[in-house]
């Protein structure tokens, strides 16, 4: 048995909160980490002690190992909990921890080293008769070689990192005179993201089911599966939706692909919580896809569903405990679906987004759980991933998953900071879903159907805000009438709002008249049709400084109050201007002063919460000026470079 009484989680957000909870419910004392970005976060404030480890960035922080060791030395903890992501499956951080005497709660840092490279894995995977996806997987990592194993694997084909995961140094590859480009951006992300630009090229299996089984092993020679996670439904390589079990998967499949992680768990002497993960195609033929050496973000539908707490097998693991179940007790019960909250404008290509928390609101009905880092007053910084929550349903029989799960996301507010929310419903609210039908290419394939909020949405819910302003700046109580114009983003509204009890919003000779009860930072709106009550919603608001935001359950909008702003010009077509489309690092500058570029043209790129952005030129012209260094901490719509056009269009006198 290893005794440890205090647990240093090597963390933030989320997985840190998560893990405390049910460390401290066992008793244990806990220590939490964090960077300057993070000194007021929740993880800090849950934790019994808490240590500065650095500036914001991740690699002067969360992965800083020497810091983490010497944070654990200076509290007295004997155990450190890695999370997901950051140090979980370094090698070298499981080694150090080893060397220290800290226990490290996951898995001897040899499984982690093998199993952390793509490409030995699957070599060991396939001495073990698990199959695999045809590709290379060689040594020989010159770009001449890779090009000429394309060249023989043909299109469509998938470049991977072969260290690391998250979509980060993954490229599909449909056109070959693109191979030598397409290898070196892959190799540059995966150096940036993971130290290490290794690749392994496979033969892509289009829209197959992104199937993991959950494995744990203990220290006496036991390994079990815990069922499977779908995890098909994805953007960019990244999962948004998991649900537990697959509606894809039968019992006899269930069965085989279980004991076949098992078998990849046993190949590297595995302890600890682990998944292995599979594409399966359209005839049901599974392929070993990598194994995460770690507690995965979506753990939460596999409690959900056995009843069990992963963090406390964890725990008990590390501890030298026998697993608590064997694989003939390990229940099966119900259905579970979890989604993944992002920072991020899912209608413009996933766009990260930073900002405040000013409101966060989740839902607590039975049946419904809320992972998440963030609260009232929390700020959502670029240094680290968007992700901001996991909103997870549980029900008897799938489509009652799906019922509470869509209730829980409209319940779910967050007020200041765009989210996908709206995104999210729509997908478990697309047929294709609810059949149980998803592939990882459900989201590309159907992309007409993710839409923002429509005109006729934008302008009620402008309506909604004239009013409340109205309200907040006591021209109600005054019996005074108010002048309201509001923008947002290239839609302004002008409107004439009187009334006190009952609120008169006018437009162009139409009138709208609403009845506004406001209790804390909700507003009942009942609509007024020939002087009766009509319907009556619950909105949710928040007002500050010249902006108020509103939700309305399914989307939220940021208006701008700009009735005492001077009138702008009109935007002109085009613009030699590159700026950050967000908070950011600038990673690369493509081009130098003299330069000529072309519409399309990628002139530099940003890495923002760990993904790259290529920014293109929307004008052909001669590059004037760069005004940024690679290496630079950008703020959003700060000036990059600046392209002079060619031939432009003369302002009018």
């Amino acid at each position: 048995m290893t005794e440890f009484n205090k647990i240093l989680i090597a963390n933030r957000g989320e997985i840190a909160v998560r893990v405390i909870a049910t460390a401290k419910k066992m008793g244990y004392y806990t220590v939490a980490v964090y960077s300057d970005a993070d000194a007021d976060a929740m993880h800090v404030q849950q934790a019994d002690e808490a240590v500065h480890i650095g500036p914001a960035p991740v690699g002067a922080s969360y992965l800083k190992i020497e810091n983490i060791i010497q944070a654990a030395k200076a509290t007295g903890a004997d155990a450190i909990h890695p999370g997901y992501g950051f140090l979980s499956e370094n090698s070298a951080f499981a080694a150090a921890c080893e060397e220290n005497g800290i226990c490290f709660i996951g898995p001897p840092s040899s499984a982690i080293k093998l199993m952390g490279s793509k490409r030995q894995s699957k070599l060991a995977v396939e001495k073990a008769g698990v199959p695999t996806v045809p590709g290379y997987d060689g040594a020989d990592q010159s770009l001449e070689t890779l090009s000429a194993q394309a060249e023989r694997i043909g299109t469509p084909l998938m470049i991977k990192a072969s260290a690391g995961g998250g979509g980060r140094g993954m490229r599909l590859v449909e056109d070959l005179t693109q191979i030598q480009s397409e290898l070196q951006s892959a190799r540059s992300e995966a150096e940036n993201a993971f130290g290490n630009g290794e690749l392994i090229l496979e033969k892509a299996i289009i829209n197959p089911r992104h199937i993991e089984i959950q494995i744990f092993s203990d220290q006496h020679g036991n390994c079990v599966y815990l069922w499977e996670r779908d995890c098909s439904v994805q953007r960019r390589h990244q999962k948004v939706i998991e649900e537990a079990p697959s509606p894809f998967i039968k019992d006899a499949l269930r069965q085989t692909m279980g004991e076949a992680a098992v078998k990849v768990a046993r190949l590297c002497d595995y302890v600890g919580a682990g998944t292995v993960e599979f594409l399966v195609d359209e005839q049901s033929h599974f392929y070993f896809l990598e194994m995460n050496t770690r507690l995965q973000v979506e753990h939460p539908v596999t409690e959900m569903i056995t009843g069990q707490d992963l963090v406390e097998w964890q725990l008990r693991v590390a501890a030298g405990e026998a697993l608590p179940l064997t694989q003939d007790q390990i229940p099966l019960q119900g259905h579970a679906i979890e989604v993944r909250l992002y920072a991020e404008e899912a209608y413009q290509n996933y766009l990260p987004q930073t900002g405040p928390v000013h409101f966060w609101q989740t839902d607590n009905q039975p049946g419904i759980r809320n992972d998440s880092g963030i609260r009232s007053g929390s700020t959502i910084s670029p240094f680290y991933d968007p992700m901001l929550a996991k909103i997870v349903a549980h029900g008897p029989d799938r489509a009652t998953a799906i019922r509470k799960l869509d209730r829980a996301l409209t319940n779910t507010v967050l007020l200041g900071t765009q989210t996908n929310r709206g995104f999210l419903k729509q997908l478990i609210g697309h047929p294709q879903f609810k059949a149980g039908a998803a592939t990882t290419g459900f989201i590309a394939e159907h992309q007409g159907h993710w839409q923002a909020a429509d005109a006729a949405s934008q302008q009620a819910a402008a309506k909604i805000a004239a009013a409340l302003l109205h309200v907040i700046n006591s021209h109600c109580a005054l019996g005074t009438g108010s002048r309201v114009r509001l923008s947002n983003g290239d839609s302004s509204w002008l409107y004439q709002v009187k009334g006190c009890e009952i609120i008169t919003i006018s437009c162009a000779g139409e009138h709208t008249r609403l009845k506004v009860e406001r209790q804390g930072q909700q507003a009942k709106v009942t609509e007024m049709e020939n002087g009766k009550p009509s319907v009556t919603r619950t909105m949710h608001f928040y007002q500050v400084d010249n902006l108020i935001y509103l939700d309305d359950g399914n989307h939220s909008y940021r208006f701008k109050d700009i009735t005492h702003a001077p009138s702008e010009k009109a935007s002109q077509k085009g613009s030699g201007s590159v700026l950050a489309p967000m908070d950011g690092n600038l990673v690369a500058i493509q081009v130098s002063p003299g330069d000529c570029v072309s519409p399309g043209d990628v002139v530099a790129v940003v890495e923002a919460m760990k993904m790259e952005h290529q920014l293109k030129a929307s004008v052909a012209g001669t590059v004037n000026k760069v005004a940024a260094n690679v290496g630079d901490q950008l703020k959003a719509r700060q000036l990059i470079l600046l392209i002079s056009e060619e031939n432009p269009v003369s302002e009018p006198t």
